[in-house]
């Protein structure tokens, strides 16, 4: 690998890391449609409730069926999404697989208490770089276990 071929692998890694990024600031500031934005039109959106299940709990086929999933998040008081170690596994000039660890904390007031649960989630991702933009191509949510306080 030549010198401009490492340099692009790395600009690469860093967009997808930012998009990863992006779609937590979108979730926690309640931007939905900026959320779905970084999703190609055709995305696929997976997510097991239970990382062990075999069955998912959803399956989303196109960016325009995101809102209301996005949108869910205007329940919560306040969220917060911790992302962790984020890795590119495969990358070629236009797609590429990652995996990103996230804690996604999620606040409600109920009969004045405060209620926090947090969510410890793995994201499989696969990426794909259209028009000089890395967007999601496929995105699957896997809880690996909730915590209720």
């Amino acid at each position: 690998m030549n010198t401009q071929q490492q340099l692009q692998q790395a600009a690469d890694t860093l967009s997808i890391r930012n998009l990863v990024d992006q779609y937590a600031y979108c979730a926690d500031t309640r931007d939905a449609q900026g959320q779905m934005a970084l999703f190609t039109e055709d995305t696929r959106f997976i997510v097991f409730m239970d990382a062990k299940s075999s069955e998912p709990t959803q399956v989303i086929n196109k960016r325009a069926d995101l809102f209301p999933v996005f949108d869910n998040l205007n329940t919560y008081r306040a969220t917060m999404h911790f992302n962790g170690q984020s890795t590119v596994l495969q990358l070629t000039d236009d797609t590429a697989k990652g995996i990103t660890y996230c804690i996604a904390h999620h606040q409600t007031i109920m009969e004045g208490a405060q209620k926090l649960m947090i969510a410890n989630i793995k994201y499989h991702d696969s990426f794909v770089k259209q028009n000089g933009q890395w967007l999601f191509a496929e995105r699957k949510l896997l809880v690996d276990w909730t915590e209720n306080r």
